[in-house]
C-alpha cells in the first residue's frame, strides 16, 4: 500500500516550524482541519510520550485524538502513531467511519531550505490494519488531502503572524 503524502514549504526557519509542531502553547493555535478549534492540548514530547488533543468541530461536537511518539529527532523528524481518542487518552474509532484504521503511522520531516524556509513533508500509512481498514484508508485519500491541506494552511497562517 502506498502512503498518503503531502508537503508544504513555509517562509519560516526550521526551528520555528519545529516549535509550532512540538510546543502545546503553539500547537493549539493551528492544529486540526479548517473550522476546528483546539480546546485541549497536552504534549509529552519523548519516545512513548503522547500528544492528546481535543477539538471543537464546526457542528459543535468534540473530537479527540492522540499521537504516541515513536521517534523524535529535533528539529528534523517526528514519527508517531495517530489514533482517535477519548478525553482520557483511551482509544476510540473514527466518529463517522467505523472502518477507518485504528492507528496511522505518521512521519513528519522538517527540511531546511536555506536559513528562512522549511519544507514540511507528512507521510501517513495504516498501521497493523485489517483489509477493511486499508480499503477505508484508500477511499479516504481525497478527505485526507482536504483535511491536511486545511491543517497546513492554518500552520502557514500561524507562522506568518
Amino acid at each position: 500500500m502506498k502512503p498518503f503524502e503531502i508537503s508544504r514549504v513555509y517562509d519560516a526557519p526550521r526551528a520555528k516550524v519545529w516549535q509550532a509542531w512540538t510546543e502545546p502553547s503553539r500547537l493549539k493555535h493551528w492544529w486540526g482541519p479548517r473550522g476546528f478549534t483546539v480546546h485541549t492540548c497536552k504534549v509529552d514530547l519523548r519516545p512513548g510520550g503522547t500528544f492528546l488533543y481535543g477539538m471543537k468541530a464546526p457542528d459543535g461536537s468534540d473530537v479527540w485524538g492522540k499521537f504516541v511518539y515513536r521517534e523524535i529527532k529535533a528539529p528534523e523528524k517526528l514519527v508517531f502513531l495517530v489514533a482517535f481518542s477519548d478525553p482520557q487518552g483511551g482509544l476510540t474509532r473514527h466518529p463517522s467511519s467505523p472502518d477507518w484504521p485504528e492507528y496511522i503511522l505518521s512521519s513528519v520531516q522538517f527540511t531546511a531550505q536555506g536559513p528562512k524556509k522549511t519544507k514540511v513533508s507528512v507521510s501517513w500509512i495504516p498501521h497493523e490494519a485489517s483489509e477493511a481498514e486499508r480499503k477505508a484508508f484508500e477511499a479516504g485519500r481525497a478527505s485526507m488531502t482536504q483535511g491536511w491541506g486545511g491543517t497546513l494552511d492554518q500552520l502557514e497562517a500561524y507562522l506568518s503572524e
